[in-house]
């Protein structure tokens, strides 16, 4: 693996590999196939990337998506990687001077679509290369249980069988449950060694909003967080079309994107969005797939997605950086029938047994909207993950709103159905309940029933939101017959013996997530954002948002402080490191020229995760060994300020740092004192108000360490 740590951080800037990525790459240069279920975000390019550097020959990468392709193989070209891609795009002559290149050695790494393996020209000329490796991106379109079946994959399996030599076979994906991982291995004919990385995405809030009108609350929703960016997800072009129109006349900077625009008009404003020139697009889910912008900070379905894999996936485009993100999902009852007319108006293409998987996906889909349990829990169930209990971070486990108690509610419900002996449908016990004179209610004499009229002073839409959530929480079932019943299950007979009681919670808008160094941040962003301009490239692609913040947080002054920021890595550095410190330099107002450092041309020894060769966790142990921050500057060739920034780090990683041996009691009160006086945390103001002999670096020490304790 120390090929691969070198190139972790000569190309991509990291240091430790993310969690999961070290046994998938391992395994992969052991000579292994292999099958890797990770979640979005969670770095699955690059546990194909790096052993396509390492190996002798090229690697071959199915992608479903040409915008996909051409977005990864940019992002590679970058970071200094050589790599291409074969499309329909290309013209006969860029074809040929493609097929050159690769027989010339040029690229290591080749992205096609999976239509390519229907080309002879293709299978022909590709099959005379050394291959050591083909993977299969979103290898959940090779089943046909997934939610994004592309036939045109199954035509890998074949085009493997022509190869001379096989090479390794890799296959990824985010979202697949138990049965769709049979069957990606059953159709790729191979026995991979399975890695399942969780599906869990721990910076993702997730919030399901019911009983609003959606447009009134996407508008309340982007007052609180209009300067970040998002995607807003609905079920049909005009409700995109409405929602567009309203967001545009409101004057934000805002895209569409749906089947009926042109292929001009829709390329126009993915490019938009994913350059920052359009900070939200409205679109349907044909948005999105290929989609790598990382830093969307929101992504909201305004309308039911058709199963929890397309609803994972469209929600998960949001923090892809690792930042806070949310993910809200606006139910409304009606869009179970638009999903329902989606399915049965696809029976041409479609098998009944096909068809009937679909509505169950739905229900899967519709109980996750009621339940009132962990909704990160619910999911990660679905896709055959460890039940958790609370997550702290979804609409259900935080205090958002007020609880209210539904206990007697609830038992009038199970009550009812059980008095009416399990035989009837939602409808009909929402008649009963609510004292309907219904002409059926009257025909089966359920107005004689007991439970008739028990909740008569609630609305029909209110009694029926109350039994969804019975539904969603397992206490009701609904038979799938032709015409369903409600169940009691065991779960709500044992809430009726051990009188337990039942509460819901009605959720707030969530507030932004703000951080104290969002100024210097605001200054890089604005940088990032001029250099993309000049490259006509997207700025994530120069740094992420993630190492943005980071920058900012510790502003490094030099180069060794600028490669310890996660993200900066030798090739970033030598690009446009010079920049980003000349902009940090005018942050701190300091006016020292920068240092010009000579970059070797050689791999860089590798920096392992959690090592305690780490460039901060050195600085830590001189200073544990009673070293000044001046003399550990001194003897490892640094600056002052890095060193400190290093201790910082430190101090986040919860290490004891004695910040009494850089700050004196009698400097930290008169710091304390003017905090106090100038109620923020700006560093000038407070300067302004003690004596000249006291540092800016004093003060910063002062302020990390209340911060810490918070």
């Amino acid at each position: 693996m120390l090929k691969a740590y070198k190139i972790l951080k000569k190309y991509f800037g990291y240091t430790s590999f993310k969690e999961g990525q070290e046994p998938i790459i391992k395994n992969i240069l052991e000579g292994h196939d292999t099958l890797g279920i990770m979640p979005t975000g969670g770095g699955k390019s690059i546990c194909y990337q790096i052993p396509a550097l390492i190996f002798e020959g090229i690697t071959i990468v199915v992608s479903p998506l040409i915008s996909l392709m051409q977005d990864q193989v940019d992002t590679l070209n970058t970071l200094g990687i050589s790599s291409i891609y074969i499309n329909s795009t290309l013209k006969p002559k860029e074809m040929k001077t493609v097929y050159m290149e690769i027989s010339n050695g040029d690229h290591k790494i080749i992205y096609v679509t999976p239509e390519r393996f229907e080309n002879s020209e293709f299978i022909d000329r590709i099959r005379m290369e050394k291959i050591s490796q083909i993977a299969i991106d979103e290898a959940h379109c090779i089943s046909q249980w997934g939610h994004d079946f592309r036939r045109s994959y199954l035509n890998v399996p074949n085009f493997i069988k022509q190869l001379p030599n096989k090479p390794i076979i890799t296959a990824f994906t985010a979202t697949a449950t138990p049965k769709v991982r049979e069957d990606i291995i059953k159709n790729l004919k191979f026995k991979p060694n399975v890695f399942i990385n969780g599906f869990d995405r721990k910076n993702l809030k997730f919030t399901t909003i019911k009983g609003v009108n959606s447009l009134s609350y996407i508008k309340k929703y982007l007052k609180e967080h209009s300067d970040e960016g998002g995607i807003i997800y609905a079920s049909t072009r005009k409700e995109v079309d409405s929602i567009y129109t309203e967001l545009a006349d409101r004057g934000y900077k805002v895209g569409k994107y749906h089947a009926g625009m042109s292929d001009i008009q829709r390329q126009q404003n993915q490019d938009d969005f994913i350059n920052d020139r359009l900070s939200l697009m409205v679109a349907t889910n044909a948005f999105g797939m290929g989609i790598d912008k990382s830093n969307v900070r929101f992504v909201i379905h305004s309308n039911l997605p058709k199963d929890l894999e397309s609803y994972y996936q469209e929600a998960g485009r949001a923090g892809r950086d690792g930042l806070d993100a949310h993910c809200i999902l606006i139910f409304n009852p009606k869009d179970i029938q638009t999903q329902i007319f989606f399915i049965n108006n696809n029976q041409f293409e479609s098998s009944e047994e096909t068809m009937n998987i679909k509505r169950e996906k739905l229900s899967a889909m519709v109980n996750y909207c009621h339940t009132s349990k962990c909704v990160r829990s619910y999911i990660l169930e679905y896709f055959g993950d460890e039940k958790i209990d609370s997550c702290n971070n979804c609409s259900n486990c935080l205090d958002d709103g007020e609880v209210e108690d539904i206990t007697i509610e609830v038992q009038k419900i199970l009550s009812c159905v059980y008095r009416t002996e399990q035989r009837f449908g939602i409808n009909m016990i929402v008649g009963v309940l609510g004292g309907s004179k219904n002409k059926s209610i009257l025909n089966w004499n359920l107005d004689r029933s007991s439970t008739y009229g028990l909740l008569s002073d609630y609305s029909q839409k209110e009694i029926r939101a109350l039994i969804d959530l019975l539904i969603g929480d397992e206490y009701l079932d609904v038979t799938k017959t032709e015409f369903p019943t409600l169940k009691l299950t065991k779960k709500a007979f044992e809430f009726i013996k051990n009188k337990e009681k039942l509460t819901r919670r009605v959720t707030k808008i969530q507030r932004k997530t703000t951080y104290e160094w969002e100024g210097s941040f605001d200054l890089l962003r604005k940088l990032r954002a001029d250099i993309a301009k000049v490259e006509k490239k997207p700025p994530y692609t120069i740094f992420s948002d993630k190492t943005l913040h980071e920058m900012a947080r510790y502003l490094p002054t030099d180069y060794e402080g600028m490669l310890d920021i996660n993200g900066v890595g030798e090739k970033k550095y030598e690009r446009y490191g010079t920049q980003f410190l000349e902009v940090i330099k005018e942050i701190k107002g300091d006016t020292s020229p920068i240092e010009i450092k000579e970059i070797i041309k050689k791999d860089p020894k590798p920096k392992k995760s959690s090592t305690k060769d780490s460039s901060h966790r050195i600085s830590y142990q001189l200073f544990l060994e009673g070293k000044s921050i001046t003399e550990i500057a001194t003897e490892r060739k640094s600056k002052f300020d890095t060193i400190l920034n290093h201790l910082f780090k430190c101090i986040d990683e919860k290490l004891e740092v004695d910040l009494s041996k850089i700050v004196d009691d009698g400097n930290k009160r008169l710091i304390l004192s003017a905090i106090k006086k100038i109620g923020g945390t700006t560093l000038r103001p407070i300067k302004d108000e003690l004596p000249d002999n006291i540092e800016y670096y004093e003060i910063k020490t002062v302020l990390k360490e209340l911060k810490s304790k918070e």
